[in-house]
């Protein structure tokens, strides 16, 4: 089972001297980060979407096999709720398609008041799963992460599985906050908040526990995306190593 883990993110100040040594200028982080991992969460599209030749540049700076998952503009998922996706997903694609075969999973991360839409949900995937992409980028892939607890329905389960959209299992405090489905032929996890010290870090026995429910939903070749999104103090570099 290929099992992609990485940050959510590379830009944080209080990783210096840490992942990145003294001598690495800022403007280099991204290249020193790919030689440590295979992939990343870009969360900085979910509050400006970068122009399409930011992500070209970012494909040319890292090597061949890199994979970056990139988070959806809060447009989409914050101001618009879902609704009306047309747009945006178009306006969101034709900018992240500068990764060309390096664009990894989109995350639709939903506002933690919005309660279960299903209509809506199931017109925003068909919206990603019919557009029209540039040649060399294969089916897109696409996780969501609900945080409020009318999404956890069978209606919602079928609509993600009918899309080979994964629900997003996110950890907080060592626990699942969302239900362990598996909906996809891929699986996306983030780890948002450990319990143990330095905060907000996670323990071993903690991430075992996580290793064990990924061998187990996901047997076989399945991909695998897993972010680590406790930056502070460096802790999702040292729990991802």
């Amino acid at each position: 089972m290929p099992v992609l883990i990485g940050t959510s993110g590379w830009q944080y100040r209080d990783w210096r001297d840490g992942l990145y040594p003294a001598g690495v200028a800022q403007r280099g982080w991204l290249e020193h980060y790919a030689t440590q991992y295979l992939t990343v969460e870009n969360n900085s599209s979910f509050y400006r979407l970068p122009a399409s030749g930011t992500f070209e540049g970012w494909r040319a700076r890292t090597p061949d096999d890199f994979v970056m998952a990139v988070k959806a503009s809060r447009y989409l998922t914050h101001v618009r709720k879902l609704s009306d996706p047309a747009e945006p997903v178009a306006r969101f694609l034709g900018a992240a398609a500068g990764l060309g075969p390096k664009l990894g999973p989109i995350l639709l991360q939903l506002p933690p008041t919005l309660k279960a839409e299903p209509a809506l949900l199931d017109a925003c995937l068909a919206e990603f799963r019919t557009a029209r992409l540039p040649a060399g980028i294969g089916r897109l892939r696409i996780a969501v992460e609900p945080r409020h607890a009318s999404w956890w329905t069978e209606e919602i389960q079928q609509i993600l599985a009918a899309h080979d959209a994964a629900l997003c299992w996110a950890d907080r405090l060592g626990r699942p906050v969302t239900p362990l489905w598996r909906t996809a032929g891929w699986g996306y996890l983030r780890f948002h908040e450990g319990t143990a010290d330095p905060w907000p870090s996670y323990g071993k026995q903690a991430l075992r526990s996580w290793a064990d429910r990924v061998r187990q939903a996901w047997p076989g070749d399945a991909d695998v995306y897993v972010y680590f999104n406790n930056d502070p103090g460096g802790a999702a570099v040292v729990n991802s190593a």
